[in-house]
């Protein structure tokens, strides 16, 4: 059995060898003290040296003993139970069934409802009735009556904070009990504030109230519109719906502007119990921000009404984009982009033709050698590679180094369009190789010959998306793909690479790896690639002229340049993602800067001041990234809805700052008709040694409590062998006693 003593508040707890060690040690070190006092000629010198040395010994032997100072600490007031009700926004929902023992005769009413009649003062008082413990309620997540629409949106259900706040404001708590639906949407997690409960011996008892189960409804619960779209185009809206109805529903979005009441509709089918993802055309007419509203129609058997719609703020602009063409051959697909882009009231297009026989090409829209400055080159939104390769007289691996960096630098995009003279397969063993977003057949670089024509066939990501929306609603959209002329050459694409969209395969041949993919998207640094693998598109005009063929390339023009044009200013473009973030989500910024010149800014540093929806300004410096494109980045948190100002400039220059504005969707956290989460509510009353109970034991919950153990007097223990000031006595006495044998001759 080991020894145990104390002295007061000071506790021992030695091992039974520890302790014999400790007296024998003691015993040797005060009979070498006795003995060197002996043969010493300065016995008082001596003597406190020797005193020195025992009292170390001492002190080390105490401290193998493991001494800690207890205290104990009575509670000086009456013990209390602390009764915390949830009073969030999804209380509201009306699906908390009412036991027979609390209200027979109301069988369905709201969660609110439910609380408020567990919190009569006949299932508590009976805790009181000793006059010795005393029971407070508390709500938790209430939203204050006159609190702003931007901060309801913000609002939400934290399980956490409730628990530390009743830790830190009451003494001598007996239990705590929680009342909620376990939805919980802010601060920390619930099981840490569970946790400070057990390490204070405070037991946590849980009521769930709410059905597992999610009321009867379409949420429409996301709408991911762009910032802006160009004035005439169509632009598009996509959304998610989710349903908790036991029924496929046929019903109508419908988009409408909230000030011109301009309106479009389409009949969508929603799934019983599923997400549903759908997009919907809208054409800018004007130029400015509009309001636009996307709903869906209050149907039969719903119950919650007010997530059936949506509002959210589009830009409309004009645009000038600066396109770069690069080609070896006038081949017919080259020559009708050209046309297309020169066309484009919207687009400025230059031309480079390394043409094999008659040089570079001249005229109008035309430029005779590839731009080596930076300055000249980055001005380019997007460039369209063709036949293209590196060496005989076209490009150079250096050329090809700075398209790479245009894209991954300055968000510009890359369009790659091979050809039967197989050059670009030239383009793989430079950096650019990296960009492109399919695996090439090495062995057929000039592709594959078809006798007859064959048509693209559009993925289920390809129906989606804009790129390929040739039509003014989808359902024309796929008959239009349907009907368009096939193509006769292709080229020999193995796979995607990881990470590529795939948006249309060749409809007639398959490898493999399944069909051949043909048109494919990637994005690359801040930057977009697209690949089509056919020089056909031309073709597309048999019949229409250019209707498809103009709408095609002008919109591969205007997504690919999209970020590049968020917001554009002589010194300073900003770009930003996410376009529409929800509170709580980082946005991350991205910024090229350039000189008085034009080149890529090399000195400086850029700083974008940020302007909350509440007025606050905070000023960020972003990093700069490597290389000598002028390109820097950095991110923030957004806190709030609405709408947020940032204003990018250039530090320590008269440069005129560019200003664009970013609108954070107010989502509310707290929905009603969610389901309820017992299970987050039974994890937490686990952790804190406590219980949770079912709604049908509210008339029992006193004698449960009663039947707890009174808390024991709260003990403190200070282990001395394990503090810093004990290690730093220790090195003191040491260092005097080496010291003071040394000036008195004893070595």
């Amino acid at each position: 059995m080991n020894p145990s003593f104390h002295i007061q508040n000071l506790h021992f707890t030695p091992s039974m060898p520890m302790f014999i060690t400790g007296i024998v040690a003691l015993i040797l070190v005060a009979a070498l003290c006795v003995t060197a006092l002996r043969r010493s000629s300065r016995p008082k010198i001596t003597g406190l040296l020797e005193g020195i040395r025992f009292l170390i010994t001492l002190i080390v032997v105490l401290m193998l003993w493991e001494p800690e100072w207890r205290t104990v600490i009575h509670p000086e007031d009456e013990p209390k139970i602390a009764v915390l009700w949830d009073a969030s926004g999804s209380t509201s929902t009306e699906d908390a069934l009412v036991p027979e023992a609390m209200d027979p005769d109301a069988p369905v009413i709201s969660r609110k409802e439910w609380i408020e009649k567990a919190l009569d003062e006949k299932y508590w008082k009976p805790l009181e009735a000793d006059n010795k413990t005393t029971v407070f309620t508390e709500s938790f997540s209430a939203i204050p009556e006159d609190a702003e629409a931007d901060q309801k949106a913000v609002s939400g259900s934290d399980l956490n904070s409730p628990l530390e706040k009743v830790l830190e404001q009451h003494d001598n708590l007996r239990a705590v009990v929680m009342i909620s639906d376990g939805d919980w949407n802010l601060g920390a997690p619930p099981v840490s504030g569970a946790q400070k409960l057990l390490i204070n011996k405070v037991p946590l008892f849980t009521i769930p109230v709410g059905s597992q189960k999610r009321l009867p409804d379409l949420d429409l619960i996301n709408v991911t519109a762009p910032t802006y779209g160009i004035i005439g185009e169509n632009v598009q809206i996509p959304f998610t719906v989710r349903s908790s109805l036991d029924r496929d529903v046929n019903t109508v979005a419908r988009l409408r502007d909230t000030k011109t009441g301009q309106e479009r509709t389409k009949s969508i089918r929603i799934p019983a119990g599923k997400e549903y993802h759908d997009s919907i055309l809208w054409r800018l007419e004007s130029e400015g921000s509009s309001t636009l509203e996307l709903s869906i129609p209050f149907v039969d058997g719903e119950l919650v009404a007010k997530n059936n719609m949506r509002e959210f703020i589009i830009s409309g602009k004009k645009e000038n984009l600066k396109v770069l063409v690069i080609e070896s051959t006038p081949r017919w697909e080259y020559r009708f982009i050209r046309n297309a882009l020169s066309r484009d009231p919207g687009v400025d297009v230059d031309c480079l033709l390394f043409h094999p026989q008659l040089g570079n090409g001249d005229g109008p829209d035309y430029i005779q050698r590839f731009p080596e400055k930076l300055e000249d080159l980055q001005k380019y939104d997007v460039v369209f590679l063709g036949d293209v390769g590196v060496g005989n007289g076209q490009l150079t691996k250096e050329q090809a180094d700075l398209l790479k960096g245009l894209v991954e630098n300055q968000a510009s995009g890359i369009v790659f369009i091979p050809g039967s003279n197989g050059y670009q397969e030239s383009l793989l063993k430079t950096p650019l190789g990296d960009l492109i977003p399919v695996i090439l057949d090495k062995d057929r670089p000039k592709g594959i010959s078809e006798s007859t024509a064959s048509p693209l066939a559009l993925t289920g990501e390809g129906r989606g998306s804009l790129l390929t929306m040739l039509g003014n609603s989808e359902d024309e959209n796929e008959q239009i793909w349907r009907d368009l002329p096939g193509f006769y050459w292709s080229a020999a694409v193995l796979k995607a690479k990881g990470g590529a969209d795939v948006l249309a395969t060749h409809a007639n041949r398959r490898n493999q790896y399944g069909r051949i993919p043909l048109l494919v998207t990637k994005t690359a640094g801040t930057g977009k690639v697209l690949f089509l693998g056919h020089d056909s598109a031309w073709r597309w005009r048999r019949g229409v002229e250019d209707l498809y063929h103009y709408r095609f390339w002008g919109q591969v023009a205007r997504w690919m340049s999209y970020q590049r044009n968020m917001a554009a200013g002589e010194r300073v473009r900003l770009y930003y993602t996410p376009d529409r973030p929800n509170p709580g989500d980082y946005v991350t910024l991205n910024a090229n800067a350039f000189d008085q010149y034009g080149a890529p800014l090399k000195d400086g540093s850029v700083y974008i001041d940020i302007q909350s929806p509440d007025g606050k300004t905070n000023r960020i410096t972003l990093n700069e990234s490597k290389g000598s494109w002028g390109a820097y980045s950095g991110r923030f948190r957004v806190t709030l809805p609405g709408e947020w100002k940032l204003t990018a400039g250039i530090a320590g220059t008269d440069a005129k700052p560019v200003v664009t504005n970013l609108i954070a969707q107010g989502q509310e956290l707290e929905k009603t008709g969610q389901p309820a989460r017992p299970e987050v509510l039974a994890e937490m009353a686990k952790i804190a040694n406590g219980q949770m109970l079912t709604p049908d034991q509210i008339p029992e919950i006193a004698s449960i409590i009663d039947a707890l153990p009174q808390r024991t007097p709260l003990e403190t223990r200070v282990p001395l062998w394990a503090q810093l000031t004990t290690m730093i006595i220790l090195i003191v006495l040491m260092s005097i006693f080496w010291v003071g044998r040394k000036l008195n001759g004893t070595f």
